[in-house]
């Protein structure tokens, strides 16, 4: 399916300083079949699911019986896969079918939440059994505000009981909501104020799942409002706290919401692959607007296009392998490296955007074929959420004033 160089290396995720662990360079590139087979698998099918617009049930399976969300997870030894790895397998999932690469994008970053958020135990604890159930994995983790703005309002409230807590409200969850097996919130603690982080199931007592209908695109992600109605969080579903600003937010804890993120860049770069690739293929079939072949305008415009391409992996190449060893370095991460990953994210963030968009809307003058409108829409939903004159300006305070605030605000 990939035409463009995947960015997995061939080393594995463990690094002086960091928790020992990930896959060896065979059993990467095994992964990176696997991921390969699934692509193909979900390519074959694509624009029919995407058509159908239903909740990613038949998608969890395939996912779950490749072997992806038990691989997906933290590594350790034993178990889970390094960064670099693991976002080539969403991207090569991700460019067969963008609404299952972001599904498990957020799978992937939701597995991380117990080294984020609680103590070493508790993540090991997680993991292990992550990968022994095949746990799906999504959530909605609110980033810190700035110090000088505060939390915003809560929509999440947990009361204290005798053992744990009743979680009320609602939120917004862009993938899997009502098939996942874990979903990671973040809600106000209505006696002591703090911001906890908590696991809940879909299925569990209280929760409903409003599903989100006639998106303009990623309509296969099961996106929805889950709605907590009395819903009982034992203590062994706290994860931890999250700060209320970023001020006050652990280096490695920053890392979560540029981590989610970059993860969703590797999203919108399998876009950008899909289309070219489709695009490409009706072209050499002769079923483009104009004649394939010698044609010096056809060839300028694909010539145009995968410079684009290939800048935006360039950018996001960087951003990846900064967010990697600022991972592996774990508690041992220096208290300015954050800021500097979160500027390569958002730089990272800025430019695939601009290209996803810029590409799929070209793709369209080149070829007239049933769904390949999917990869504008697909794009459109996966960037409309940040304003790139927002994150331009937070990049430039932190270019020319080294800003840990204006890096935070550009996620927030």
């Amino acid at each position: 399916m990939a035409t463009i160089p995947s960015t997995a290396g061939d080393r594995p995720g463990d690094r002086p300083g960091g928790r020992p662990g990930g896959r060896s360079a065979d059993e990467q590139r095994a992964l990176l079949r696997t991921a390969r087979d699934v692509a193909d698998d979900l390519a074959a099918d694509a624009l029919v699911r995407e058509q159908a617009g239903r909740p990613p049930t038949d998608e969890r399976t395939r996912l779950r019986e490749a072997g992806l969300l038990a691989a997906l997870t933290p590594p350790s030894p034993g178990r889970g896969t390094d960064w670099r790895t693991g976002c080539a397998v969403i991207r090569e999932v991700a460019a067969a079918d963008s609404s299952v690469g972001d599904v498990l994008a957020r799978h992937y970053v939701h597995t991380w939440s117990g080294r984020f958020y609680g103590s070493p135990h508790q993540a090991a604890t997680l993991e292990e059994a992550s990968v022994r159930e095949q746990w799906l994995w999504t959530g909605a983790v609110r980033a810190p505000a700035p110090a000088e703005n505060g939390d915003e309002g809560a929509d999440l409230t947990l009361r204290p009981r005798n053992t744990g807590y009743i979680l009320d409200g609602h939120r917004a969850v862009d993938t899997a909501a009502a098939v996942a097996d874990q979903i990671v919130l973040d809600a106000v603690c209505a006696v002591t104020g703090d911001v906890l982080v908590v696991r809940i199931s879909p299925r569990a007592r209280g929760v409903s799942v409003e599903a989100a209908h006639e998106r303009l695109g990623q309509r296969v992600a099961g996106a929805g409002e889950v709605v907590l109605d009395r819903v009982t969080v034992s203590p062994g579903q706290v994860l931890g706290r999250r700060p209320h600003d970023e001020e006050s937010t652990a280096p490695f804890t920053a890392l979560a919401e540029p981590a989610l993120r970059l993860a969703l860049c590797h999203v919108v770069l399998g876009i950008v692959e899909g289309a070219l690739t489709e695009a490409r293929d009706l072209s050499r079939g002769g079923r483009a607007h104009r004649l394939p072949g010698e044609d010096p305008d056809l060839l300028m415009t694909y010539g145009e296009l995968a410079s684009a391409a290939h800048t935006a992996i360039a950018v996001v190449d960087r951003a990846t392998e900064a967010m990697a060893q600022a991972l592996d370095a774990g508690t041992h991460l220096d208290a300015e490296e954050p800021a500097g990953v979160a500027a390569l994210v958002a730089t990272a963030e800025t430019v695939v955007s601009r290209a996803a968009l810029h590409i799929t809307t070209r793709v369209l003058e080149l070829a007239d074929a049933p769904g390949l409108d999917r990869f504008w829409r697909n794009a459109r939903v996966l960037t409309a959420h940040r304003p790139v004159a927002h994150r331009l300006r937070s990049i430039g305070e932190h270019y020319l004033n080294g800003s840990h605030r204006a890096v935070a605000a550009a996620f927030h």
